[in-house]
Order: structure tokens, then C-alpha cells, then sequence
């Protein structure tokens, strides 16, 4: 499965930089809320970004409170905390439950 999204061209007819909306963090976040029990090696092939970037963001969210881990034999359940606020200081008022339910994250 290639996850590598094609070039876009800008409105002068050339390739464009690539850049997106959402970052990888909020990426790897959503995939966690999606799928509890995925490994960062699903979320690497998923999203196209190194093991060891995903699990670099994970570390992150982990230390900033957003998820929790729990082991379960030989794996790992992530739990999202919903009710933590976004970071960037213009969201602070608003809980991640908003922005998964904007990337269709169910509770």
C-alpha cells in the first residue's frame, strides 16, 4: 500500500511544496483513538513517516498527557485524553474530543 500523495500543482502550472492541513502529530493522535492497539510500524506504513519519528510523536503525546498506555501481553492500548486542550495557544480553549471528531475519531 503506497501512501505517498502526488505532487500538487499550484496555480502556476509547477509542482508545489508539499504541505497539509494537519499535522503528524494529530495524524498519529487520531490513529491511536482509531485503533488502540496499533503499533507504530502500522502507523509508520499508514501515514508514510519513519517507526521512529511515529514513535518519537507518541513519546510526546505520552509526556504531554494526551494518551496513556497499558500494557496487554505483549502490546500496548493507547487511551486518548479527550478532554485535554489543544497546544497551539489560539486553541487552548478547545479539548481534543473536538479536533477527533473533526478527523472522524469516534469516542
Amino acid at each position: 500500500m503506497d501512501h505517498v500523495d502526488p505532487p500538487h500543482t499550484g496555480r502556476s502550472g509547477e509542482n508545489e511544496k508539499p504541505w497539509t492541513f494537519i499535522t503528524n502529530h494529530a495524524v498519529v493522535l487520531s490513529f491511536l483513538g482509531k485503533h488502540p492497539r496499533i503499533t507504530a510500524r502500522e502507523i509508520s506504513r499508514e501515514i508514510g513517516i519513519t517507526e521512529r519519528s511515529v514513535r518519537m510523536i507518541i513519546n510526546d503525546l505520552d509526556n504531554g498527557g494526551y494518551i496513556s498506555k497499558i500494557r496487554e501481553g505483549r502490546g500496548t492500548r493507547y487511551l486518548v485524553d479527550l478532554q485535554r486542550p489543544l497546544r497551539h495557544k489560539t486553541q487552548r480553549d478547545v479539548a481534543v474530543k473536538s479536533l477527533m471528531a473533526i478527523l472522524n475519531v469516534k469516542e
